[in-house]
């Protein structure tokens, strides 16, 4: 069994191993992105649809990434709140060329 990060600081270097490949990343990078604009759009419209079609386009997105470009396991499986933070975080990174696709 895997030692548990005990902060997120150190989960994210994992993470971030985890997600080598441009394709994993440019994959994920869509799915945050269609997951954001489906919070607008509920906000817009008040449907919470949007949620429910945001959270499969994020997911499908990254999954397809790790089990098809990357072939590893999500982080979700074992870190479900360090993953998604690391999501974020990582999109960020992208947006701001902290991190390369």
């Amino acid at each position: 069994m895997p030692v548990l990060p005990l902060t997120f600081a150190e989960f994210y270097p994992r993470y971030l191993r985890e997600h080598s490949k441009r394709g994993t990343r440019v994959l994920h990078f869509i799915g945050t992105t269609l997951f954001l604009i489906s919070l607008v759009t509920l906000t817009i419209t008040g449907q919470w649809g949007w949620l429910v079609a945001g959270i499969l386009a994020a997911y499908g997105f990254a999954w397809v990434g790790h089990f098809f470009v990357e072939r590893n396991r999500p982080a979700t499986f074992q870190h479900p709140w360090f993953s998604l933070l690391g999501d974020f975080r990582m999109y960020a990174d992208l947006w701001s060329g902290r991190e390369k696709f």
